[in-house]
C-alpha cells in the first residue's frame, strides 16, 4: 500500500464533514474548548479530526556489546512509519480541503500479537481560514502540519510567523555496557560514567540534526515547540530511540511590525 492510500471507510467518514468554505455536514475535533475558541479568534474553521496509521514490522539489527553505535535500520524503520501515518493524515486533510492541521499528535504502540510489530498513529484537527485567503498552505502547497495548541497557533500567527509543517528526528542507539571490572571499581564512588554520557549525547544530537534539517529543507525560519522524547518500545536493554519533534515556522511580510504591536497582559486566574 502506497502512502497516499487511505482507508475507504476514511473517505466515507470525510464525506459527512465540512471541507473548506462549505457549511453542510458537522466538524469533530480533539481541540479543548479554549483551544476551539482561539482557533476561531484566528479567523480559521475546524473541519475535522483527521487520523492517519501504519502498523509496522521492525527489521533486526544487533549492537556490539560493548560499542556505542546507532542502530540504523530500526532509525530508519522508525522514521518510515511515521512518515506514512503522517502522509495519510495530511491526504484526509487534503480531502476536506483544509489549510493545515494543528494540535497533532504522534503515539507509538507496540501490538500485542508480536513483538517486533509497532502502530504508528497520527492526529489532528483539520482547519481553513474562514475567508478563505490563501498563503497558509505548508511546503509544497500541501496544508501545513503542527503540533501547537490552539492557543499558541492563535498567537503564532498574531506575532506574524505561520506554521509551515511539524519536523522530526529519529535515532535509534545501542549504549554499550560497562565492564565487569569498570562496574566494580564504580562501586561506592561518585563518578561520571562518561561511555553512557558520550552516548545519550550522540543520540540526541543526532535526532535534532534531523529535525533541524527537515526545517532546513521546509525554507523555515526556524522550529517551535520542541520537545525531546526517549523511549525503548520494549527492546532489548541498553537500546533507545531519541525522537525530536516541533513545527517549523515562518515569517510573514508583517512579522516585525505585528510582534512590536503585540502586549503582554496581566490575567488574574480565579481557580483555587
Amino acid at each position: 500500500m502506497t502512502k497516499e492510500v487511505i482507508a475507504p471507510h476514511a473517505v466515507e467518514r470525510l464525506k459527512g464533514l465540512r471541507s473548506q468554505g462549505s457549511h453542510e455536514g458537522i466538524f469533530t475535533s480533539d481541540l479543548s474548548v479554549n483551544e476551539f475558541v482561539m482557533v476561531r479568534k484566528a479567523e480559521f474553521e475546524p473541519l475535522g479530526l483527521v487520523v492517519g496509521s501504519c502498523i509496522y514490522h521492525m527489521g533486526i539489527q544487533y549492537g556490539s556489546w560493548n560499542q556505542n553505535m546507532e542502530m540504523d535500520v530500526l532509525s530508519q524503520a522508525m522514521y518510515q512509519a511515521r512518515e506514512l501515518a503522517m502522509s495519510r493524515m495530511e491526504q484526509e486533510a487534503i480531502i476536506l480541503q483544509a489549510d493545515g492541521v494543528v494540535g497533532v499528535r504522534l503515539e507509538v504502540k507496540r501490538m500485542e500479537w508480536d513483538q517486533d510489530i509497532l502502530e504508528f498513529m497520527a492526529i489532528g484537527t483539520a482547519i481553513a481560514h474562514r475567508s478563505g485567503v490563501p498563503g497558509f498552505k505548508g511546503v509544497g502547497g500541501k496544508p501545513f502540519t503542527s503540533d501547537l495548541s490552539g492557543q499558541d497557533f492563535w498567537m503564532l500567527l498574531e506575532a506574524g510567523y505561520r506554521p509551515m509543517e511539524m519536523v522530526m528526528g529519529s535515532c535509534v542507539y545501542h549504549v554499550a555496557h560497562q565492564g565487569v571490572l569498570r562496574s566494580m571499581g564504580n562501586i561506592g564512588r561518585n563518578t561520571e560514567l562518561e561511555q553512557f554520557t558520550q552516548a545519550m549525547y550522540d543520540a540526541r544530537e543526532l535526532a535534532m540534526e534531523r529535525m533541524q534539517q527537515e526545517a532546513a529543507d521546509a525554507q523555515a525560519d526556524g522550529i517551535t515547540g520542541v520537545q525531546l522524547h526517549e523511549g525503548s518500545h520494549n527492546w532489548k536493554p541498553h537500546v533507545i530511540e531519541f525522537f525530536a519533534v516541533g513545527t517549523a515556522v515562518k515569517a510573514m511580510e508583517d512579522a516585525d511590525t505585528r510582534v512590536d504591536a503585540l502586549r503582554p497582559q496581566l490575567v488574574l486566574p480565579v481557580n483555587d
